[in-house]
């Protein structure tokens, strides 16, 4: 569909728009782009990689807009950044990063949908890995880095383009775009609170779901088991750990950096042994979700096991950066209360005090999620742990900036919790590199900007 087209990416760097930018590559359009951490001379590796794959690179001034192009632009770009300007003034046509993805997406002949607050990521980059491992050949399109396709040529290997049947890929629910995608099969993770209200994310993900052939949806989940008295029996499969679901986890056993299970098949009385890589119990759910997609697409469930087994995680994602006079630093993308909680439980399962860093990704998200925000962490931390945060992200354009981190550490201290503000990134480092000590694992966690690796990586290094 793309070739023989080209595309201006407005915003190129973002989650969404990198790999979607090198999937139309891959398919042979002409691709050029622009980001504005290009013009501040920020995440030039990210950048680097981009030009590698042939894709031009310019700044985001309107230079390299040009007649013939579609512009497809970041939900983070405004109207008035010149790329949008010019692109206005050549009566270009324009697309968003979603109607794009799902140009592409409802063209594949089988379409897996992973869909859900949570684990969208990484229950598809589980279901891409399986797919590959078995020979499927599948296209993913992901948010974050998938350790098995990445390299030293391919570092940020968050996109796989593929020559089968399967176009694998998270949706996204917080601009309504779910509602573009027409899947074979639909994944429903979780419903909880994010971007939008819970009504609105009720009826988002329902009508999601009744698009699809068959709908793999959690039990565990109190909003996804009452959604799945609403939907079609005929098209559900079922999963979680309790065993009244078609697809149900026993035995589990946690490691550090791991976690071992039995998948049990409800319906044909099958079951596999499971070990995976990545640890915590919501990666058991992760897992499930994911063998349960595999197998509505037609791979059996012990071969599926087997392939995720192999399954390497994702960047980002509860990942050890590294160990320094026994001191941990770990990388997470933790940045909403059921993600957060995720984290908090699984660390907690083992010995060893959390200094948390905690960078909220905006300040619309921190005025929408201030209270759960606030319960999460103040019912998820131990009397111990200690959190360090600055202030949320911000690139610039206009948005409300009543509700900040001060007020927000206010009432976790007024919760009994040891917490501190300090405005300046680099100064929040500084505090936790002075706290810790040996048994601590410091935890940077955060979403929607990439130099939180190169912040964790920086802490790491300064205990030598």
């Amino acid at each position: 569909m793309s070739e023989a087209k080209s595309y201006f990416f407005s915003g190129i760097g973002g989650s969404g728009m990198m790999p979607l930018a090198m999937i139309v590559r891959a398919q042979g359009a002409s691709v050029a782009g622009s980001d504005r951490m290009l013009d501040q001379g920020r995440l030039a590796p990210k950048f680097e990689f981009l030009e590698r794959q042939g894709i031009a690179l310019f700044p985001q001034d309107g230079s390299g807009v040009a007649h013939g192009q579609i512009l497809v632009a970041s939900a983070a770009v405004e109207e008035h950044v010149p790329d949008m300007v010019r692109a206005r003034a050549l009566r270009l046509e324009r697309k968003t990063r979603a109607e794009l993805l799902a140009l592409l997406f409802n063209a594949a002949p089988i379409g897996i949908a992973v869909g859900g607050t949570s684990g969208k990521s990484t229950v598809t980059g589980m279901i891409g890995w399986i797919l590959h491992a078995t020979g499927r050949d599948p296209t993913v399109m992901n948010g974050a880095v998938m350790k098995n396709f990445a390299s030293a040529d391919a570092p940020f290997a968050s996109a796989l383009v593929g020559k089968g049947d399967v176009f694998v890929s998270e949706v996204d629910e917080s601009d309504g775009s779910i509602t573009l995608y027409r899947p074979k099969v639909a994944v429903l993770n979780n419903i909880t609170l994010d971007h939008k209200s819970l009504d609105e994310l009720r009826r988002l993900f329902r009508d999601f779901a009744l698009k699809s052939d068959t709908i793999v949806l959690n039990l565990d989940d109190d909003e996804t088991r009452l959604l799945a008295a609403a939907l079609p029996a005929e098209k559900l499969i079922t999963y979680g750990q309790a065993d009244e679901a078609d697809l149900f986890a026993s035995g589990l056993v946690e490691a550090p950096f791991g976690v071992t299970f039995e998948a049990n098949d409800q319906r044909t009385g099958a079951a596999v042994a499971v070990a995976l890589q990545v640890p915590g119990q919501h990666n058991v759910q992760n897992a499930l979700a994911a063998l349960a997609a595999v197998m509505a697409a037609g791979v059996p469930l012990a071969e599926a096991a087997r392939a995720l087994e192999g399954f390497a995680g994702l960047r980002r994602r509860l990942e050890l950066v590294g160990e320094a006079g026994g001191i941990a630093v770990i990388d997470d993308f933790g940045h909403n209360p059921d993600k957060i909680a995720a984290t908090l439980r699984t660390l907690h399962a083992f010995p060893g005090r959390l200094l948390l860093f905690f960078q909220p990704h905006g300040y619309g998200p921190l005025r929408t999620m201030k209270a759960e925000l606030t319960a999460t962490l103040a019912n998820e931390m131990a009397a111990d742990d200690v959190l360090i945060m600055p202030d949320p992200v911000y690139y610039g354009g206009t948005t409300d900036k009543s509700i900040g981190t001060g007020e927000f550490v206010a009432g976790l201290v007024a919760r009994g919790r040891h917490a501190e503000h300090i405005a300046d990134r680099a100064q929040c480092g500084e505090r936790l590199v002075a706290l810790a000590r040996p048994g601590d694992r410091i935890v940077v966690m955060g979403a929607r900007d990439d130099t939180l690796t190169l912040f964790a990586e920086d802490i790491l290094a300064k205990f030598g």
